[in-house]
């Protein structure tokens, strides 16, 4: 099982407040500690479009994870691109994102769907070229808030798009929480089918708490790749009141009482997610926060 905490970007960048750097740093270590071993870091995106993200490039220069952590830059565009190569020895991966929905993508980058590929098609040769590993991140893949249905069709059209460019891994988000368990399940099942060779990864948001049920859904149909959010940081500004990812520990926990191996510390990261609650000075919206773990005594069985 392969999970990529996304917090340090996905989350904090849809957060109110501007986290300090120097408590990302603690934060993003933290992780680290807790056995996490795939972080999405930071964002070159211009920082007056997102200033919660402006000191990404001094947090990566700060972080101590350990060399087995694969860090992950989200690059925008060509100029976001070039930032990011300065920095290239700071980062392992790039992920270049789209909106499956057209009306998403002009309202979240000012840019056509098909404006946004052909960048695609230049920019992933280049990124391969620095022995970078990419990645692709599809937004609204299981429905749009201003459309409403995207066709499996034309969320897959855009996968093999960015396989073409040469990403390994494509990340599938429901980024205002549209998708349902019956629908995940028959999305990778078939994603898994016609992208082989690619990894397929499952991006869900809990905001209508269908969350862990889509996870569930999306593992009994082979997906081995999942990104979540220690804290259920994050959101989307639509619609209102939505909440973040998954909670890493969320899911984490599910996974361990399943028998699933992740190799991460639950405990370690419910400990990260509280450090988050703290730094921001309000409840998150986590289980395990609250609960914990689940404490067996010696000789019980989960379902027994």
């Amino acid at each position: 099982m392969r999970i990529r905490e996304v917090g340090p970007r996905d989350g904090f960048q849809n957060e109110p407040e501007t986290i300090p750097t120097s408590d990302k740093v603690r934060l993003i270590n933290a992780l680290g500690r807790a056995g996490v071993e795939r972080i999405e870091v930071a964002s070159f995106v211009r920082p007056d479009v997102i200033p919660q993200l402006s000191d990404g490039v001094e947090v990566l220069h700060r972080i101590e994870l350990p060399p087995t952590v694969a860090r992950m830059v989200l690059v925008p565009n060509r100029k976001g691109l070039e930032n990011a190569l300065r920095e290239r020895a700071y980062f392992d991966e790039a992920a270049l994102f789209v909106s499956a929905s057209q009306t998403h993508n002009k309202r979240n980058v000012n840019r056509t769907v098909e404006e946004t590929m052909a960048d695609v098609r230049g920019m992933g040769p280049r990124i391969v070229a620095e022995g970078v590993r990419l990645c692709a991140v599809i937004a609204t893949s299981f429905g749009c808030p201003f459309e409403g249905e995207v066709p499996m069709g034309r969320v897959l059209d855009l996968a093999e798009q960015f396989a073409e460019a040469g990403a390994v891994e494509i990340g599938f988000g429901d980024t205002t929480g549209m998708c349902n368990p019956a629908y995940a399940g028959r999305f990778f099942a078939t994603a898994i089918e016609r992208l082989p060779g690619v990894e397929i990864t499952a991006h869900f948001h809990n905001t209508r708490g269908q969350g862990l049920a889509n996870a569930y859904a999306a593992l009994e149909a082979g997906c081995r790749s999942f990104e979540s959010s220690f804290g259920e940081l994050g959101g989307c500004p639509v619609p209102k009141g939505s909440t973040g990812n998954i909670a890493t520990e969320d899911l984490v926990s599910m996974f361990h009482e399943m028998g699933i191996d992740t190799g991460l510390d639950l405990g370690g990261l419910i400990d990260a997610a509280r450090e988050a609650q703290e730094t921001l000075g309000r409840r998150l919206t986590s289980h395990s926060i609250v609960a914990g773990p689940v404490i067996w005594s010696p000789g019980e069985r989960a379902g027994a």
